[in-house]
């Protein structure tokens, strides 16, 4: 029986940074982005962020193909519409069995539909979010320098009685 080790060996190049303690600089610089189309597990892909549109991608559109889509009011129509659907599949199971596979189509068609319309509120979601924490970041950093500039002015009035202290101008604590 050969024993065998539970991880792989490390990847040789793993050596090229052996004095990266001693010397930063001595590493190689990192590879340049990938532009364009590449390959990764047999698969094309590429570096463009676009949302392939439901035809693009073989589904039927249950919404409208405007730019300027009501996102709330369409997600509110697909959601009833799914609700709808999942009630009709659960009497259909419960009085056709073997008629159950196009109301499952149809509960598969709304679903990606859902999907695609989340999917294109993402970048929306991003630039919320980022300007989100770049608020709390702005917040805790004026926090910190207030929290700064009250620690200066204690710090300053403790060193102006301090020097009065010792000039002798205000008497010191009488001796019990």
């Amino acid at each position: 029986m050969a024993t065998s080790s539970a991880y792989p060996p490390p990847p040789p190049y793993y050596r090229l940074y052996k004095d990266y303690e001693k010397d930063p600089s001595s590493a190689p610089e990192p590879p340049p982005p990938v532009d364009g189309p590449y390959q990764l597990f047999g698969a094309t892909y590429t570096t463009d962020v676009v949302l392939p549109s439901l035809e693009d991608q073989g589904v039927r559109q249950l919404y409208p193909k405007s730019p300027d889509i009501d996102f709330k009011k369409e997600l509110r129509t697909l959601n009833r519409e799914l609700q709808l659907h999942i009630l009709e599949l659960a009497d259909i199971l419960v009085e056709r069995p073997s008629q159950y596979a196009r109301r499952v189509e149809d509960i598969s068609l709304i679903f990606k539909n859902l999907h695609h319309l989340l999917n294109s509120l993402r970048p929306h979601q991003a630039r919320a979010t980022l300007i989100h924490m770049l608020e709390n970041q702005i917040q805790r950093r004026k926090q910190a320098i207030e929290d700064i500039k009250q620690r200066r002015e204690e710090a300053q009035k403790l060193l102006g009685e301090s020097l009065l202290i010792l000039d002798g101008n205000q008497p010191s604590l009488p001796a019990m």
